[in-house]
């Protein structure tokens, strides 16, 4: 473990989280939340999607099925299943584009020596695949009738296992390195899987065809390669794809020609999974990224 992961890791078991309550929102096409400064606010997309520009503030995105995560700056989008973390560092506001239904959960968060190791705000990608059972409760918090009372028995309890749950999403990918592309195992049978994804990522590519390549058994292969590249080979080839896809749209090749040579079904599986990673839709992406790459030539 480096020592900034060891920082994290101490700064969750010091967090020191009280006075929780939970509600929950229904947010129309082009409605606002606005996120306050001062407290810890975890907001749970139930439905619908909701984007958060942070600016130049510092914050991590993290992919809760992989492990990966990278830091962030700018916008990102959440959709349903996904959860956002603020620590109040800054206030901020979250639009629905389409509509929305979240819940959300504040609480006041004690400062201490370690917690300015933690990122100040965190977008955690398809939480409830990772964390069902938290997830479910979240999707129940809160009272949802007008009139309600604000805090219902035990939304606390849970309020609290909800934050820590989603920064220790956050804490156990933070450290990763996503900068170096293709990322490298150091075991030459593994690389060698790494290559061929890299090299194809648009192949329907299976766990037991990989497996084959790395001379494994299926389930030694997905143990191996998840402890060494930290996250699993399926997570890896959308990786892998959302690399390619980049380098595609930046050279100008239209949102469908990408999706095709990637493997993708539809255009707007792509777009779901690219605008999960990226934070904006591909469209978006080719149209800001092309003059930055045609000023390279």
């Amino acid at each position: 473990m480096t020592s900034h992961a060891a920082a994290l890791d101490r700064a969750l078991a010091s967090l020191d989280i009280r006075a929780e309550n939970a509600r929950r929102s229904s947010l129309g096409a082009g409605e606002r939340l606005s996120v306050p400064r001062g407290e810890a606010t975890l907001v749970f997309v139930r439905s619908g999607e909701i984007t958060g520009d942070i600016g130049e503030s510092l914050g991590c995105a993290v992919d809760a099925p992989s492990g990966q995560a990278a830091t962030l700056r700018g916008r990102r989008t959440l959709l349903a299943g996904d959860a956002f973390v603020s620590l109040g560092c800054a206030g901020l506001v979250l639009t629905s584009q389409s509509g929305a239904e979240v819940t959300v959960i504040s609480a006041e968060l004690a400062r201490t020596a370690w917690s300015g190791s933690l990122p100040g705000v965190v977008f955690v990608s398809d939480f409830a695949h990772v964390e069902p059972a938290a997830a479910a409760l979240a999707s129940h918090l809160g009272p949802s009738g007008v009139g309600s009372h604000a805090v219902r028995s035990g939304d606390g309890v849970i309020c609290r296992i909800m934050v820590r749950t989603v920064l220790l999403a956050a804490i156990r990918a933070w450290a990763t390195d996503t900068a170096v592309w293709p990322p490298r195992a150091e075991d030459p049978f593994l690389d060698r899987v790494a290559a061929a994804i890299a090299a194809d990522p648009g192949h329907a590519w299976t766990t037991e065809e990989m497996a084959g390549l790395a001379a494994m058994s299926r389930s030694v292969f997905a143990e191996r390669f998840r402890a060494a590249f930290g996250r699993s080979p399926g997570g890896y080839v959308t990786d892998a794809r959302m690399h390619r896809a980049k380098e595609m749209l930046e050279t100008g090749e239209s949102v469908t020609e990408v999706s095709r040579a990637l493997g993708y079904a539809s255009d707007e599986g792509f777009r779901r999974a690219f605008r999960r990673v990226a934070g904006v839709a591909p469209s978006e992406w080719r149209a800001t990224a092309r003059p930055t790459a045609s000023s390279r030539r």
